[in-house]
């Protein structure tokens, strides 16, 4: 029996991408807006004689809803007139995403991959590290940008692995200040009040010591790392992110006195608990509460930082990207933020992965610009090597879930060229956002209002999966999936299996970080 090869089906016309290569994620294709932006920025380098910088700044636990241009500022006890200053002269994203916790999202952030590939899938607790050294086949931004001659260094927390050939200055940055895991590692060893079961049991503190270094350390590409400050009281921890500024300010000036552009990421240890003020701090807020005293603080470091680049002429040549490695923290509450979504930090519901993002760059990025269009945290890897003129550095070996969104940046009506955004629970993809629907193949149950990390559970969805309609229930309160989405479901099942497809070439990378269950 002879049997008729079947035709491929046709392509959905709902799906806009077009795939450049099998290593790149599809992106929808926006020729108009990418002239303007190339021809942008061959404008500003043919004024200036050199490359562009480009300063991410990155709030550690900061909710969607704490700065005032979203909503939050001097509503809710915090006013941020600097951060908002930013959104006004620049563009507020309002569909801005990230992963729901720490160490995924700035893994995402440095490789443009999602955390499955890295298999930096969940933060590393206390005295963990991983079985492979997770960097030894990854490229971050800073690797590429150092090659091809910008300064590049990290300012603020790491918390991507703190053993030998993890850190910051032996996986590309040229120089890295500040602190390998996270504030709560170190408080707990610290702070007898909060942690009285630790603190005060000295065999018990005795043993953690071997494992938990509280210390600012410091490197230089091809040095040893240093010891800059050991740690012992909260005092001292409130003036972590003083510090940080420090280094960043100092930075940035060198960088300009040597003509150099530099790439910076300045990742703030605030505003994750536990938040210990620094002088002058203490009450500053309306809301006089540690962590609203903390937002100020954040707030008042970005003035100074836009300050900086002012003073030493680099303002106008300066991408400036703030944003939330994701959601608040509400299991930490009253030691957290606000966002106005379902749930918080470490579930894939809205409100642990819809951040702040601001794009800011005077002359360039149009001012008061406002989007909802989708743009992924990994899509700052790829847009800052467009930026810098250097995406032919992407090496064809790994898969690159970023999009070059430049064009988006750039034109002042630009639009986004990412079609969906997914998300993850450590391995398992639990959720995409594409349009305005959120789909939900598995979500978290908390019995406990305000813990989602502690107390909660991830199952998956029934019949269909669920469906938002985040124009109409921002909240996702009420799944519309069966009732009003029919027609939309063969859409998002393709996006999904496509998206599965990308691992059988290019596989999830195991750390053995897995957590039996």
């Amino acid at each position: 029996m002879r049997f008729q090869k079947v035709p491929a089906p046709p392509k959905d016309p709902f799906d806009e991408t077009v795939h450049v290569a099998d290593y790149l994620e599809p992106a929808i294709p926006r020729p108009q807006q990418a002239k303007i932006a190339s021809d942008k920025l061959a404008a500003l380098r043919a004024k200036t004689g050199r490359a562009p910088n480009i300063l991410i700044i990155v709030v550690d636990d900061m909710g969607w809803g704490d700065p005032g241009v979203y909503g939050g500022g001097v509503a809710i006890g915090a006013p941020t007139p600097n951060i908002d200053r930013l959104a006004h002269d620049g563009l507020k994203l309002t569909s801005f995403y990230a992963q729901s916790l720490c160490t995924p999202s700035r893994a995402a952030l440095m490789t443009g991959r999602m955390p499955p590939r890295s298999g930096l899938t969940r933060p590393l607790l206390t005295g963990e590290n991983p079985k492979v050294n997770p960097w030894a086949d990854e490229d971050t931004t800073a690797k590429l940008l150092s090659a091809a001659g910008y300064r590049t260094a990290l300012a603020g927390k790491w918390h991507l692995g703190e053993m030998e050939g993890t850190q910051p200055h032996q996986v590309g940055y040229d120089e890295y200040f500040g602190i390998l895991s996270v504030v709560s590692e170190m408080s707990q060893v610290i702070d007898g009040n909060l942690y009285p079961d630790l603190v005060n049991k000295p065999a018990r503190m005795a043993a953690v010591s071997k494992l938990v270094l509280p210390e600012i350390t410091a490197g230089e590409k091809g040095k040893p790392t240093h010891v800059v400050q050991h740690l012992k009281t909260t005092e001292e921890l409130g003036m972590l992110d003083q510090q940080f500024a420090d280094f960043s300010d100092k930075f940035i000036r060198s960088s300009v006195t040597q003509k150099k552009p530099f790439y910076l990421v300045h990742a703030f240890s605030r505003l994750h608990n536990d938040n210990y003020p620094a002088p002058g701090y203490a009450g500053k807020s309306p809301a006089a509460f540690p962590y609203k005293d903390a937002v100020v603080e954040v707030d008042d470091i970005v003035g100074r930082l836009m300050k900086t680049l002012k003073e030493t002429g680099q303002l106008e040549n300066t991408l400036v990207f703030f944003t939330s490695d994701n959601g608040a923290n509400e299991d930490v509450w009253p030691d957290t933020g606000y966002q106005p979504w379902r749930g918080g930090k470490g579930t894939t519901w809205e409100g642990g992965v819809r951040v702040p993002g601001i794009a800011y760059w005077p002359g360039m990025i149009a001012a008061g610009r406002e989007s909802d269009g989708l743009f992924d945290i990994t899509d700052l890897f790829n847009t800052s090597l467009a930026v810098a003129g250097e995406t032919k550095r992407i090496e064809k070996t790994r898969y690159i879930d970023g999009i070059d969104q430049s064009g988006f940046l750039l034109a002042d009506d630009g639009k986004s060229a990412r079609q969906t955004v997914f998300f993850y629970s450590e391995t398992s993809l639990t959720a995409m956002r594409w349009q305005e629907y959120k789909i939900h193949l598995k979500v978290f149950q908390t019995d406990v209002a305000r813990q989602n990390i502690d107390e909660s559970t991830l199952v998956p969805t029934g019949t269909t999966p669920w469906v938002f309609n985040l124009y109409t229930d921002p909240k996702e309160q009420r799944s519309s999936g069966h009732r009003y989405f029919e027609w939309g479901l063969p859409r998002v099942v393709g996006f999904i299996k496509a998206h599965a497809g990308t691992y059988q070439k290019y596989p999830m990378k195991n750390l053995g970080l897995d957590v039996p269950r």
